[in-house]
């Protein structure tokens, strides 16, 4: 969560349980703990940008099954027509994160690479 919220190519990060998320009280009275399900909104100008960022993960698979013990990734925009999006639009730009049972260092290390290599190339 602290990594997604400090890198440079990441938006904000919307987490329930965070401490500075506007409505975390309500959230821990409706739920009983917290889970590794987050949304991050990147900096990104096109679906083809966004796309590749998540098909450059090597380890987090971009995926809808949340059956399993992976770290899966779905972005908001998946399937969208390059013409219908609107970088303006923070919708368009979300990316769901499961978290899974991995170390927190490799779930990170997958991460900062796909930011590497495509935004930094």
């Amino acid at each position: 969560l602290n990594y997604l919220k400090k890198h440079d190519q990441v938006e904000s990060v919307i987490f329930p349980f965070d401490e500075n998320f506007p409505q975390r009280e309500l959230a821990m009275k409706q739920m009983k703990g917290a889970c590794g399900l987050l949304t991050f909104i990147i900096k990104a100008s096109s679906v083809t940008q966004i796309e590749d960022f998540c098909n450059t993960l090597q380890h987090i698979l971009m995926a809808v099954s949340w059956g399993g013990h992976e770290s899966l990734v779905i972005p908001k925009c998946a399937g969208m027509p390059p013409s219908d999006f609107d970088p303006a639009n923070r919708e368009h730009r979300m990316i769901r994160l499961y978290v899974g049972m991995e170390e927190p260092g490799y779930i990170i290390k997958d991460l900062e690479q796909a930011f590497e290599k495509v935004f930094n190339s």
